[in-house]
Parts: structure tokens; C-alpha cells; sequence
């Protein structure tokens, strides 16, 4: 176990530090001058010198990458030149939002595309499982900004039960809590259509072994069948999809959060590249990275929670 474990942190810190240097060279060695794309072209030559100066762009380029990686381990992502306050602060004061948009939106996914898949694969070729598989693939279809804007206009235009954007803060658990409801619907929907079709073809295929017909022989009832001997052993591919969708949904943000106008971490982004901000574009970009890179750590390892088997085979 030791060395599994040992192995997959090493591929994992190798895997963020080839993802940091892609990021890096992504905004600091392709073509064109990152001082004069942050002051445009109106920009005079004294102040293009003391911004390259101020982000050490005259340094070669080896040094620049090393400096970067140190200060970020230390917690230290430069100044945002469109806030004019440390990019960490920014981070740290908005994250909160953006997780708590992707948790709630998470455990709504798992929680509607189980019911579904689960109850999908138990009515197979049924009128149940037609219905799913329709409603999934229309889930499946609709893009999740088209479905933000319909969703406001129903909920929060129309029948004016939840609000339309804007984010009231924690002062309010309770505001707050409808701030988030029609951002969260918004983003699990299109993920639950996934998850629900993989949760089904998963239980279909466990349905068929012969150790769920002898479950079935020895009298257990249909609930205790599914729920205790068929969804645990159908998760294997159910967890490699809630892995992406987890790091699907916190990257979604950046679009949801835009639509609803939630200060959080996606709208953070779209306003440093809308400012041209590279400290804080390059910071937010290796964030999400690193939480796409977690996510598929974090799935590796439940791999092997579910499945000891499969450490051997590792």
C-alpha cells in the first residue's frame, strides 16, 4: 500500500509541475511582449520598462519559472495590476464562493443521477427507463448558460421565487443559500445526464453476473439487491466520471458565475483577462489546473478503496 500510495503522489507532483510549466510558457514565452499586452499599445516606453522591470521579464526565462513556482508554494502569486492587491488575497476571498458552488452542485448531481441511473437500469426497456434515458440526453444537449438564462426567467422573472444574480453574502445563510440554489440546478443538470447514462450502463452490466441472480434467488427484496450488491460494485466507473465532473464543475464556473454575477473565482478570471491582469490570470489558471490534477489524484486513490484488487494491478 505504501508503495502505491508512493508512486501515485510522485506522478501526481510530477504531473503539476509539467501543468505549471505549460502555464508559465503558456503566458510568458509564446509571441508577444506580456507588459505591452497588459498597458496596450498606447503605452510609452518608460512605462513598458518599469512594468518589465516590476515583473522581472528581463530575466531569463529559466529563472523567472523558478521564482514563480517558489514564491507560489510560499503563498505569494504577485500583485493584481487591476486590483492593486495580492492575487493570493484575491484567491483567498472568493475561493469560498466557488467551491461552495461546485460542492452543492456535486452532491446534487450524485445524489439526482444515482436515483436515476439506479432506478433506469432496474425498469430496463421499460417506459421508466425511456424516459431517463430522453431526459438525459436532452440534459446532455442543452448548454449550461442557455439553461442559467431559462432557468432565471422561469424562477426568478416569472413565478420571482429565487433571485436573478448577485450574491448577498454569509451574513445571511438563508439569502445566501437562494443566492446559490438556480446557479447550482444550473450546473448539475447537464452533469446528472452524464452520470445518470454511466450509472445505468454500470448497473446493467453488474446486474447480469451471476452472484446478483443468486441474491435474488435466496429472496433479498429489489431495494436490498440494488443498493446493497449492485451499486457498490458498479462504482468504478461511476467514480471516474464524478472525478471529472467535480473538476468539470469548478471550472463551469466561470461561465455560471458570470450569468448569475456571483462573486467568485470564475468571475475573477473573466475580469483579469478582460484587464489584461497576467499576475492574476496566471495564478487563477494554475489553480483550476491543480484542481483538475487533484480531482484525478483523489479518484486514484478511491480507486483502491473500493477495489483493493486493483492495487495489485497498479
Amino acid at each position: 500500500m505504501s508503495y502505491f500510495l508512493l508512486r501515485r503522489t510522485f506522478s501526481f507532483v510530477l504531473t503539476l509541475l509539467v501543468v505549471s510549466a505549460v502555464v508559465f510558457a503558456v503566458m510568458n514565452i509564446l509571441p508577444g511582449d506580456p507588459a505591452l499586452t497588459i498597458l496596450g499599445m498606447d503605452a510609452t516606453e518608460d512605462a513598458l520598462a518599469a512594468l518589465r522591470e516590476e515583473l522581472a521579464l528581463n530575466d531569463p526565462v529559466l529563472t523567472r519559472y523558478v521564482h514563480w513556482v517558489w514564491d507560489a508554494l510560499h503563498g505569494d502569486f504577485g500583485i493584481s495590476h487591476s486590483f492593486r492587491v495580492p492575487v493570493f488575497d484575491l484567491v483567498v476571498e472568493r475561493l469560498p464562493l466557488t467551491i461552495s458552488l461546485a460542492v452543492s452542485g456535486m452532491v446534487f448531481t450524485v445524489i439526482l443521477a444515482l436515483a436515476l441511473g439506479i432506478g433506469a437500469a432496474a425498469n430496463h426497456r421499460k417506459p421508466g427507463d425511456w424516459g431517463v434515458m430522453f431526459l438525459s440526453q436532452l440534459g446532455i444537449a442543452v448548454p449550461a448558460f442557455w439553461l442559467s438564462l431559462l432557468l432565471v426567467m422561469l424562477f426568478a422573472v416569472k413565478l420571482r421565487w429565487l433571485p436573478p444574480g448577485g450574491f448577498p453574502g454569509w451574513s445571511d445563510p438563508w439569502e445566501a443559500i437562494k443566492a446559490l440554489i438556480l446557479p447550482t440546478v444550473a450546473l448539475a443538470l447537464v452533469q446528472s445526464a452524464v452520470l445518470a447514462r454511466v450509472t445505468r450502463s454500470s448497473a446493467l452490466e453488474v446486474m447480469r453476473l451471476d452472484y446478483i441472480r443468486t441474491a435474488r434467488a435466496m429472496g433479498f427484496s429489489r431495494r436490498r439487491v440494488l443498493w446493497r450488491h449492485v451499486l457498490p460494485n458498479a462504482l468504478i466507473p461511476i467514480v471516474t466520471i464524478v472525478g471529472m465532473q467535480f473538476a468539470a464543475l469548478v471550472t463551469g464556473t466561470i461561465v455560471i458565475e458570470n450569468v448569475f454575477y456571483l462573486p467568485g473565482l470564475g468571475r475573477l478570471i473573466f475580469q483579469s483577462i478582460a484587464n489584461r491582469d497576467l499576475p492574476s490570470v496566471q495564478a487563477l489558471v494554475m489553480l483550476f489546473a491543480a484542481i483538475v490534477v487533484t480531482a484525478n489524484f483523489v479518484v486514484d486513490l478511491l480507486y483502491v478503496a473500493i477495489d483493493p484488487r486493483l492495487k495489485a494491478r497498479s
